[in-house]
């Protein structure tokens, strides 16, 4: 196994350790999950740019990559849910866009094509991460921005990134969705 698919293999294995860290109380939990999540983000910085420039860019990591990324986020949303910081409806118009990328996927690998992940999934991508790296801080530091001048400010941008995401996660579905038709409409 080549380093980055050992990269995306560690965010996979991060995931339980960002779950936990977000909800069993303990001291600086939050600050602890906003480090092991950022950790394994940039894991999915390293592993693409590492295969690409080296060579090695394989079929496995071409299917790999995305899906640990959606199982990252996807984890951390259902804490925020947990959490109550970000709407259960948000998180069901992700992992719906999820799951239909992911079956578009297996249809397209069955016909022998690996499709790797386009520059509009690499934005939601980046989106969905902003959104929870905002999350994160907010639980970290609440006692600051709940009060004050400071909760409009915190207010404005959590909704303004959490409406891009969503936009971005929906328009990256929708393009996704219309370049890959022929797995779509022509299943034979």
């Amino acid at each position: 196994m080549n380093t980055p698919n050992k990269l995306t293999m560690l965010r996979i294995a991060m995931i339980p350790l960002v779950v936990l860290c977000l909800l069993w109380d303990f001291p600086y939990h939050y600050l602890v999950s906003l480090i092991v999540f950022s950790i394994a983000a940039l894991t999915d910085f390293f592993d693409g740019n590492l295969a690409r420039k080296n060579g090695i860019v394989t079929t496995f990591g071409k299917f790999l990559d995305p899906l640990a990324d959606k199982l990252l986020i996807a984890s951390v949303f259902i804490c925020f849910v947990e959490l109550d910081m970000l709407s259960a409806a948000v998180v069901v118009l992700v992992i719906a866009r999820e799951f239909l990328v992911t079956s578009v996927r297996l249809i397209a690998a069955d016909k022998g094509k690996v499709i790797a992940a386009g520059v509009w999934g690499k934005a939601k991508t980046v989106s969905q991460i902003v959104v929870c790296i905002y999350i994160l801080l907010f639980l970290i530091v609440p006692e600051v921005i709940v009060s004050g001048p400071m909760a409009v400010v915190y207010e404005v941008f959590y909704y303004v990134f959490v409406i891009a995401m969503v936009a971005l996660t929906l328009l990256s579905g929708w393009f996704y969705l219309y370049d890959n038709r022929e797995f779509i409409w022509n299943d034979r």
